[in-house]
């Protein structure tokens, strides 16, 4: 994973992160991340919130790319600590968001939270990240990690593949996908409540989880 998403970084990171453009400007890369970011968090940000204000919060973001998102989710919560398993994407955010004095960038292992305490964060998001991981166990590993830096009564919103992929196809592109009866199987080994499911056999299949 590691090296592929280096190679990707060094190439051309910010077409890896959002395909739809194979040259981005500031303004625009930053721009279609706000837009994944009011679809996905500001509809239900009370809901996240639960009762706190979200610039007292601090949030994780796992698998934060070249920034795309990190950008509008700093400008809206009070801490944020995104992670990424490419040295090179995580040298890309660092140049981007260098103004941004409350966002935390971390290279992480691919495989868990652990440089992250329990209890550690109000809020955890992943977008267009779980969809590249080849790897099931990964995949579940991460989310019971989450549930582990997370705090009681938090949310955890993420998408995973939703589509069925042939084992032949696996690759740190083209990742695994998971029905809806097993991600509820996965939530309920993890500890999570599952509060909400869309996108069921499509590339974006969205979940959120509580920890109670």
């Amino acid at each position: 994973m590691r090296q592929d998403w280096d190679q990707r970084a060094k190439e051309n990171a910010r077409h890896y992160v959002a395909t739809l453009q194979d040259e981005w400007t500031d303004a625009e890369f930053f721009k279609s991340g706000a837009i994944w970011v009011q679809h996905h968090i500001e509809g239900s940000l009370a809901e996240i919130c639960n009762g706190r204000s979200a610039s007292s919060m601090r949030i994780l973001e796992i698998g934060c790319g070249a920034g795309r998102m990190t950008y509008t989710l700093s400008k809206m919560f009070g801490e944020v600590d995104a992670v990424d398993i490419s040295p090179e994407m995580i040298a890309k955010a660092g140049e981007a968001l260098r103004e941004c004095g409350n966002v935390s960038l971390h290279v992480n292992n691919g495989v868990d939270l652990s440089m992250f305490p329990d209890r550690h964060f109000d809020f955890a998001f992943s977008a267009i990240v779980f969809q590249h991981i080849p790897s099931r166990g990964v995949i579940e590993n991460y989310i019971k990690e989450t549930w582990r830096v997370l705090r009681p009564g938090s949310l955890f919103r993420f998408q995973v593949q939703g589509c069925d992929i042939h084992e032949n196809a696996l690759n740190t592109w083209l990742g695994v996908g998971f029905t809806p009866r097993e991600m509820r199987q996965i939530a309920r080994r993890s500890g999570f409540e599952v509060k909400g499911m869309r996108g069921e056999g499509t590339q974006e299949f969205w979940l959120t989880f509580l920890k109670p």
